[in-house]
């Protein structure tokens, strides 16, 4: 379960404040798979990385006893000057892997992201497609409760995206997924239910189909 309690975010701008939330108190049910929805600007997002615990209220608390994966588009906290192999190192080293365990990651991620000889060599002269496939590697290689997903389900050729999604359907048989996206499509083949952010506040629905009709309608 994922409870905000009295929760407000907002970001200082030239015109004052841009909320996201205000004074929000709300429940998320465990063990569904949760699609997010919104206007373009609406704050998704930004509440997304909220409940994973990379951005934080301005006011409120939002409590949780699940563990969150990083957003799989997620990949500016790669370290430029070093190879994609030694950032899965590294990576593997601030959540306490053990030798083997990180030797047996870092095989996963090299062989899923078909990056060839880019694997050794400095993440900087990646393209932003070849970190998000690093990135999309390591979730799939660490266990959480939820992975948290930005948009993108995965990125290259159709072949390679194919076989992103059937990884990502494997593995959210063991965990469970939030997704921001606009692609109404992948919202229903991998969500259960859906939150709906629509000025500053959240309306959850128990099907997913219920808050993509929510979210046509504020569209009209």
């Amino acid at each position: 379960m994922i409870e905000l309690k009295n929760v407000t975010k907002f970001y200082k701008t030239k015109k004052g404040k841009k909320f996201i939330l205000k004074d929000v108190s709300f429940t998320i049910p465990p063990k569904v798979n949760i699609g997010i929805l919104g206007r373009n600007g609406a704050g998704k997002s930004t509440f997304m990385r909220m409940l994973g615990g990379i951005d934080f209220p301005n006011q409120g608390t939002i409590v949780s006893d699940n563990s969150f994966s990083w957003p799989l588009a997620l990949s500016g906290g790669f370290i430029g000057n070093m190879t994609g192999r030694d950032n899965v190192k590294f990576v593997c080293r601030l959540y306490s892997k053990t030798d083997e365990e990180t030797k047996e990651i870092v095989n996963k991620v090299e062989e899923f992201c078909e990056l060839g000889e880019y694997f050794d060599m400095p993440i900087k002269k990646y393209s932003s497609g070849m970190k998000s496939r690093v990135s999309f590697g390591l979730s799939l290689s660490f266990d959480f409760d939820y992975i948290l997903i930005d948009e993108t389900l995965a990125v290259g050729d159709k072949k390679f995206r194919e076989k992103s999604k059937e990884a990502l359907k494997k593995k959210i048989e063991k965990c469970n997924i939030i997704l921001v996206s606009h692609q109404m499509k992948t919202l229903k083949d991998m969500c259960d239910v859906g939150i709906l952010l629509h000025n500053n506040k959240l309306t959850y629905f128990e099907d997913i189909k219920d808050a993509i009709d929510a979210y046509n309608e504020i569209n009209k």
